[in-house]
């Protein structure tokens, strides 16, 4: 199932890309069908940007999971190959849904069907919502398999478990995300709640998220984006980047306004803009976050004055994002939350 919707806490210059190695061409093909089949674009010319795999959820209607994420990531430049984890009518916070769910044997299948065909060069994993074990430990098997094949792979972990005091993922998931995936991720994005569930501490100050970061950068990931903690009525996004072992990460944080209504998707879409403002800023994750929070703040905005325009009370019930409408924000944002970074 697709986890219940979260509460909204974040709700033209050339840019400097980073470049990315050529990957290798494959011709593991038979000559005969090497004359007929063309070569795949994305692989035989990479972007500037990178080679995506996003594995979440999806919905036939409303923008959730890989609908909230691969839209903002090709705006953003890069190709993306979405697998969708489950594929329902609409996400669960409507009086009912149908669909399906892919296990972790499908997954395998998918992931065999494209090393089959040479198809497994990328450049960066985004993973979200997962819910079971199965599928959580696939998901450590395809980390494997795609590193043997790029070693740079950029893992970018969403770990959906919960928010505001509430599991919404079986328990025993805590337990791998905390022992397996976050060892092998490159950048994590948990809320309050799973930063607490992953380290084990509970956050009720800055220093308290500072001391999360550390925390989850001891047990692997580099760059650490805590995307919402909720102290003293105000909304704070703290960061830390540590680029080097041995050395004291930099750490920054983002004032957030405090929207009263609930938005869906909203987790998935900070996650792909962080991964797609820090891959284009590669050393400097202070002024990814300032553009994924002014571009997701500034959709926000609109979705609640679009609401308002069609007479809806946006308190009523969970919002559908406006994503479409709001793709000259994701391209080209407008930094309006800036952050200060700690000393």
């Amino acid at each position: 199932m697709l986890p219940p919707p979260r509460f909204c806490i974040i709700s033209s210059t050339r840019l400097p890309f980073q470049i990315h190695p050529r990957p290798p061409i494959f011709s593991s093909m038979s000559s005969s069908k090497s004359e007929t089949v063309p070569p795949i674009l994305s692989l035989a010319l990479p972007s500037d940007t990178g080679r995506v795999l996003s594995i979440q959820s999806h919905t036939v209607q409303g923008y959730v999971g890989n609908k909230s994420a691969v839209f903002p990531l090709q705006l953003l430049g890069y190709d993306v190959d979405p697998i969708n984890s489950v594929q329902f009518s609409n996400h669960t916070g409507y009086p009912s849904f149908k669909g399906q769910v892919l296990n972790g044997q499908q997954l395998w299948e998918l992931i065999e069907g494209l090393e089959a065909n040479n198809l497994l060069f990328y450049t960066h994993l985004l993973t979200g919502y997962i819910g079971s074990v199965s599928f959580l430990n696939t998901i450590l098997e395809v980390v494997k398999k795609l590193r043997t094949i790029n070693p740079k792979l950029t893992y970018v972990c969403d770990p959906v478990m919960g928010d505001e005091g509430k599991l919404y993922v079986p328990p025993d998931l805590v337990a791998v995300y905390r022992e397996k995936v976050v060892p092998v991720a490159s950048m994590l994005t948990p809320n309050q709640f799973e930063a607490e569930q992953l380290t084990g501490c509970r956050i009720v100050s800055e220093s308290d998220g500072r001391e999360a970061c550390n925390k989850l950068h001891a047990a692997g990931p580099s760059k650490v984006v805590i995307t919402s903690i909720n102290i003293g009525g105000g909304l704070l996004l703290i960061g830390s980047d540590k680029r080097e072992k041995g050395q004291s990460p930099q750490q920054f944080r983002i004032a957030i306004p405090k929207i009263p209504a609930y938005f869906t998707g909203t987790g998935d879409l900070m996650t792909a803009l962080l991964l797609g403002w820090s891959n284009k800023y590669p050393d400097n994750l202070v002024k990814a976050a300032e553009l994924a929070v002014s571009s997701l703040q500034a959709l926000l905005q609109r979705t609640l004055s679009d609401y308002d325009k069609a007479g809806y009370d946006p308190a009523a019930s969970s919002l559908e994002i406006r994503l479409i409408q709001s793709q000259d924000d994701i391209r080209n944002p407008h930094v309006q939350f800036e952050a200060q970074k700690y000393s």
